[in-house]
């Protein structure tokens, strides 16, 4: 069991307190257990589903960069108040990651299923060079950087399943 994963939830009560601790623990999804990252990872699928289909790909991609930008900074100040650089209940990184990862997938819900599989598969194995940079990279940046290494290996393989038909 990795270290992290050790580590006491903090209450609801604490973490509505404030509106960056309410972000980074996914409006709450964070704190369900089991697996807090496939919940942070459904909630930012529903949230994908209801607001992208009417927003621009210019205004998704700069969302996107700030989104992660907003991430590597709160993020970072959550895990100093906690003393835990990257708690398993914040899982705004995994919801950027996987935002990523839907804006570049095939809108079908069979393909952002396949997806969604894909990115939790690798944000939970951690795969090299994943696993390096979880372990050795600390902060905001390093909370934020494995879950997008994820989402790169998730889009690798998308890619080739669109470019070989399975979607089409």
């Amino acid at each position: 069991m990795r270290a992290r994963a050790r580590v006491a939830y903090p209450s609801w009560r604490w973490v509505r307190a404030d509106p960056g601790r309410l972000l980074v623990f996914g409006f709450g999804s964070g704190l369900i257990r089991p697996g807090s990252g496939t919940w942070g990872t459904l909630l930012a699928w529903v949230m994908w589903a209801v607001a992208a289909p009417m927003a621009p790909d210019l205004a998704l991609g700069l969302f996107l960069l700030a989104a992660f930008a907003y991430g590597c900074w709160a993020c970072g100040r959550v895990g100093r108040e906690m003393g835990v650089d990257d708690h398993v209940g914040m899982v705004w990184d995994e919801m950027v990651a996987f935002w990523l990862v839907l804006w570049l997938t095939p809108q079908t819900l069979e393909a952002q299923a396949t997806a969604f599989v894909l990115f939790r598969f690798f944000d939970t194995v951690k795969p090299p060079p994943i696993r390096y940079f979880d372990a050795h990279l600390k902060g905001g940046f390093g909370a934020m950087w494995d879950d997008l290494l994820a989402a790169a290996y998730s889009l690798l393989i998308m890619a080739v399943v669109v470019r070989i038909g399975v979607f089409g």
